[in-house]
């Protein structure tokens, strides 16, 4: 075999093994969402992060050629994983808040939400100020969390903080607590699928509209493009409405 013909199969051979190495170390974002927040986060039977915000996530990473792990992560907690690097991203129907925004960074809204109150159906509360000396149950550090302090004050004892909200609405179904405040998406899906439950759902116009995004490090400006990148496409392509219209209906 000549030199030149030697030369060429091992540049050949480089580049192979260039290529190779580059595709085995591709990242793979880290992925943090506290699987207990049906329809956008939940566990199947199979154990897999599944939901709405899984499927949004999944369609942007499809989109930018991004590699994603989902892992389930208790709410306590999740955001401290963003600066100490333990995660890339926080897809939880995290709410964008003017707080939250000091100490992270968000993707563009990719779901509008509010607060909604779910009460026992022979309960006379019609409205939200109603709320202000009964039991509340909410989700620690959520934006229903938030919303009850500023009503009963932040050292009521009559609010009753759970680590989720499906915990929280057990203890309203147990008559634990009086009512639950969360967000909309979550309460409908458990009174709809939980017939038996006796619950009901109060609308108050006071609550304000929240828009959920996707976390990231502070000052990540890259990875938040990327993500906006991503969403814009689905938008435009109809994907995300067939994400919509599959959890939500139209």
């Amino acid at each position: 075999m000549n030199t030149k013909k030697l030369g060429f199969l091992a540049s050949v051979l480089f580049a192979s093994l260039m290529f190779s190495t580059h595709a085995h170390a591709a990242k793979v974002y880290q992925v943090a969402t506290d699987a207990a927040y049906a329809p956008f986060e939940s566990l199947n039977s199979k154990k897999e992060v599944v939901g709405f915000s899984v499927d949004i996530l999944e369609a942007i990473a499809q989109k930018t050629g991004m590699k994603i792990k989902f892992i389930n992560t208790p709410w306590e907690g999740i955001f401290a994983t963003l600066p100490n690097g333990d995660r890339d991203m926080v897809i939880s129907s995290v709410t964008i808040t003017p707080e939250r925004k000091q100490s992270m960074d968000f993707s563009e809204p990719y779901f509008e939400a509010k607060q909604l109150i779910a009460v026992n159906k022979k309960n006379k509360v019609s409205k939200f100020t109603d709320l202000k000396t009964i039991k509340v149950g909410v989700q620690t550090g959520t934006t229903g969390d938030e919303v009850i302090q500023k009503l009963q004050g932040k050292t009521s004892p009559n609010i009753k903080r759970f680590e989720s909200t499906p915990l929280a609405i057990k203890e309203l179904e147990n008559g634990g607590v009086d009512a639950v405040v969360a967000d909309n998406g979550v309460v409908v899906n458990f009174v709809s699928n939980n017939p038996k439950s006796n619950l009901k759902t109060i609308d108050d116009a006071t609550f304000a509209k929240e828009y959920y995004g996707i976390a990231v490090k502070k000052g990540n400006k890259a990875l938040i493009e990327q993500l906006n990148k991503g969403l814009a496409a689905i938008k435009a392509d109809g994907t995300y409405e067939k994400i919509y219209t599959k959890y939500f209906g139209k």
